[in-house]
């Protein structure tokens, strides 16, 4: 018999340039085998300051990884609940097997504030750094669209992107 969904738990692997950035373990809140949905503890060391919004321990990720599109949403809350906003990863399309989430970061990001006064794009500069434009051109291309389907979002906003009504 397997476990209820709300008590499964898949390890989550970022990527970068082939290697792995950072791993940890994530509830699966939902799975439609399109979008998989897992929910985290913030599991980066200490404080990590961007200037425009700090993770911190006691934060939570609610994590969106689809398997069709270019781009991972991850909606941000404080430990008592409070929504932070919206990071957006550009990156391939998540493969996921059950155990395991494995989603390759294509250095191009996207912040959306709570509020939605902020829309930021970030990272073009290492993107552009990337050489992925040489050696994967359709990568890169999509990657861009990505990011600017991204910010459009951003812009109408995220909420309906992320709502587990849709899964």
């Amino acid at each position: 018999m397997s476990a209820p969904l709300a008590e499964a738990t898949v390890e989550v692997i970022l990527m970068k340039a082939g290697r792995t950035k950072i791993r940890y373990p994530a509830g699966i809140v939902a799975d439609d085998g399109v979008r998989l949905t897992v929910r985290a503890p913030w599991a980066g060391e200490g404080v990590r300051d961007f200037g425009f919004v700090r993770f911190e321990p006691g934060d939570v990720f609610t994590e969106h990884y689809w398997r069709d599109r270019w781009y991972a949403v991850k909606e941000v809350r404080t430990g008592d609940g409070t929504l932070k906003g919206w990071y957006c990863d550009v990156t391939r399309p998540a493969l996921a097997d059950g155990a395991e989430v494995r989603v390759e970061d294509l250095d191009l990001d996207l912040w959306v504030s709570a509020d939605g006064s902020e829309v930021l794009r970030l990272d073009e500069d290492e993107f552009a750094a990337s050489g992925l434009a040489a050696t994967d051109p359709e990568a890169a291309r999509r990657a861009v669209l990505a990011l600017d389907e991204l910010e459009a979002l951003g812009r109408d906003g995220l909420i309906a992107l992320t709502s587990l009504r849709d899964c």
